[in-house]
């Protein structure tokens, strides 16, 4: 069975930093994308940040430059490093990988169960 889990959410204050990880685990014949996303109360999930495999990472525009998402393949993580944080950066944070379970099924969207980020001004 295919598991993410999420740490590192909590309270900080405006202008400080704060780091996600995400533990994935489970059998996966490849993984296409790991990203973070998230969602504020009364809003739609939005992406936070991608990584394709081999790729370039990609932000959302309000992120750009405060945020950094990284990936450690030996460790089967994927982290997010937030600076400078805005008190509209409060949301719930999702780990999301697109993989395939093998060579012949489609790509699927894994999630975990998501951190609570709190950002006070």
């Amino acid at each position: 069975q295919v598991q993410l889990v999420e740490s590192g959410g909590g309270l900080v204050q405006a202008g400080g930093s704060q780091s996600l990880s995400c533990v994935t685990s489970g059998s996966i014949y490849s993984i296409n994308v790991m990203g973070w996303y998230r969602q504020a109360p009364g809003k739609q999930r939005e992406l936070v940040a991608a990584l394709p495999n081999g790729g370039t990472a990609n932000y959302a525009e309000s992120v750009e430059g405060r945020f950094t998402i990284s990936r450690d393949k030996t460790k089967n993580t994927v982290e997010l490093q937030m600076n400078s944080l805005k008190p509209e950066d409060t949301a719930v944070y999702y780990c999301n990988m697109k993989a395939r379970r093998d060579a012949w099924s489609r790509l699927v969207d894994y999630w975990g169960q998501g951190t609570q980020v709190t950002v006070s001004s």
